[in-house]
């Protein structure tokens, strides 16, 4: 194994964590701008109104998008073990 294959397996992982983790941060930056938004205007500034909803549809998001997670995840370690012998 070289410095160059030592790269090419921190770029993959680099990119298959945010691959895997980018659904639930995007519904989680978007669903907080939107209730920023909100509260901006209503001018109710509690802090659980904002972190409940966000929680509630993270978890929602995660929980739907887990099964193409996991496939994603077992795919990138069986391609990353199947590469040991001919890394060697």
């Amino acid at each position: 194994m070289d410095a160059q294959d030592a790269v090419d397996l921190a770029r993959q992982a680099i990119w298959i964590g945010l691959l895997v983790g980018s659904p639930v941060l995007v519904v989680g930056m978007v669903i907080g701008l939107v209730l920023g938004l909100i509260q901006a205007l209503t001018q109710v500034q509690e802090q659980t109104v904002a972190f409940v909803p966000k929680i509630v549809a993270m978890v929602v998001v995660l929980s739907l998008t887990l099964p193409w997670v996991i496939t994603e995840m077992l795919q990138y370690s069986q391609d990353l073990i199947g590469g040991i012998a001919d890394r060697l």
